[in-house]
């Protein structure tokens, strides 16, 4: 159970509306069992967005103190609770409402605060790949995924595509985690004849 978040700077609140959460467990890929199962999992929260509609704000600082490490923290530790602990593979995103910028959404997940809460609990080193844009309510976002300690690793490079019916509003910001228990099902193109030139 994940108790809910609250943290307020001098001019920056972390208003979550809700927490929306997507997984897909594939048992059949190109007519083959898949066996073990793989799970895909990711976790957003649907945030007000603070600087949403206002004048342009050159330090982003506080946004940053305030919002992401908590962000990294529950949303990291929701997909690790939905993947069973067992996650080989990560990634993280950000979807902005039209009010915003997307530098808003890049300063919460493209610093160490959000970032290190997650890779910890996963137990992983590797820098985690990012998707971010600015979309209307309902927009999908295709999060990249890579494994938590190698990012060459070519078996664990997939998308995850997620959508939020009613968000992000204008004034909102959709921040997301994802992983995978596993790689792509039946993953069989590691390096080898398609390097040779």
């Amino acid at each position: 159970m994940i108790a809910a978040v609250t943290t307020r700077g001098a001019n920056v609140e972390l208003k979550i509306r809700k927490l929306v959460t997507f997984t897909e467990t594939y048992f059949i890929e190109g007519n083959r069992k898949v066996d073990p199962p793989i799970m895909v999992a990711a976790a957003g929260a649907v945030m007000l967005n603070p600087l949403a509609g206002l004048p342009f704000t050159e330090d982003l600082s506080e946004l940053v103190d305030t919002v992401a490490q908590p962000l990294g923290t529950l949303l990291g530790g929701k997909v690790v609770e939905m993947l069973g602990g067992d996650v080989e593979a990560v990634g993280k995103g950000v979807l902005v409402g039209s009010n915003g910028e997307i530098e808003h959404g890049s300063a919460v997940i493209h610093t160490l605060k959000f970032g290190n809460p997650y890779r910890d609990a996963v137990e992983g080193k590797a820098l985690l790949p990012a998707a971010e844009k600015r979309g209307a309510v309902g927009a999908s976002l295709d999060l990249a995924l890579k494994h938590k300690n190698d990012h060459s690793v070519r078996s664990h490079h997939w998308t995850f595509e997620v959508r939020v019916p009613d968000a992000p509003a204008a004034d909102e910001m959709v921040v997301f985690c994802a992983g995978t228990d596993g790689g792509r099902p039946h993953a069989r193109i590691g390096a080898g004849p398609q390097d040779d030139l």
